[in-house]
């Protein structure tokens, strides 16, 4: 009997960050091992990276942001999101507040924008569609209903586990095929290579495993607005190394972007 071909999706957020950023994801897609890309419309780098990649045939999704830059919408209708200037609150304001602050009609008009703004972008629907973590369960259910409402392909996070503490076995259903998440990159002493080798070892046979990376170069906005730094530029070493595709090969494991789940 034939072993079962075992799949794996590696997926890179934060396209349109800064445009460094930009350019550590354009090359882990092209001399590197990324098929599915996240993009934070709102950004002022937004259109630089998009021009880096619209010509590849690769996955492109929608990583809805509510922490960084300005918001699409405006800043009076959604008083929930935003600071005294119009800016996103930070992740920190999340992370700090006691109770969930988040209105969900409000997150939903911008969520909305958000995707109006990815269909000027693309010309189309994301290929799949998912938010970039904050501590908001209302930013997550008005993500899902949203994802329901308009037929996409969402890939939130498994309910009760948060994106840098992920439970051994922690999936997620999207469209009926069970998707394992594996991120270390906020992990003291990040070694993406060790955090590949661990999933490539813990393997399943009954769906996808997928690791997500936020791979980039440094600029001084990055350096100024993100507490993920070094991680970022390891993760371009790693995944543009010859010897990691290889590796893949050797294993006959499936490389899949989100168009395949």
């Amino acid at each position: 009997m034939s072993q079962l071909l075992k799949k794996v999706l590696l997926r890179a957020d934060d396209l349109g960050y800064s445009e460094a950023v930009n350019y550590g994801i354009e090359k882990s897609v092209k001399e590197g091992l990324i098929q599915s890309v996240g993009v934070m419309v709102n950004m002022p780098a937004t259109q630089h990276g998009v021009n880096l990649l619209e010509d590849e045939s690769i996955a492109f999704g929608q990583h809805t942001n509510i922490c960084m830059g300005r918001p699409l919408t405006s800043p009076e209708l959604i008083p929930s999101l935003v600071d005294e200037n119009g800016f996103f609150k930070a992740s920190k304001v999340y992370r700090s507040a006691e109770k969930d602050f988040v209105d969900f009609d409000e997150v939903l008009l911008e969520i909305e924008a958000q995707y109006q703004r990815f269909f000027e972008l693309f010309g189309r629907k994301p290929d799949y569609f998912e938010g970039h973590a904050v501590a908001s369960g209302n930013f997550f259910k008005a993500m899902e209903q949203f994802a329901s409402e308009n037929k996409l392909k969402y890939s939130g996070l498994p309910e009760g586990e948060g994106p840098n503490d992920l439970s051994e076995d922690a999936f997620i259903n999207v469209d009926g095929t069970k998707v394992y998440l594996w991120m270390d990159s906020m992990k003291p002493e990040y070694d993406p290579y060790k955090s590949l080798d661990k999933m490539l070892e813990g393997l399943h046979d009954d769906g996808v495993d997928m690791m997500v990376f936020h791979p980039g170069y440094l600029d001084e906005f990055i350096m100024k607005n993100s507490s993920l730094l070094t991680p970022r530029t390891l993760e371009v070493t790693m995944l543009t190394d010859p010897a990691v595709k290889q590796k893949l090969k050797d294993l006959v494991i499936q490389q899949i972007s989100y168009k395949e789940v």
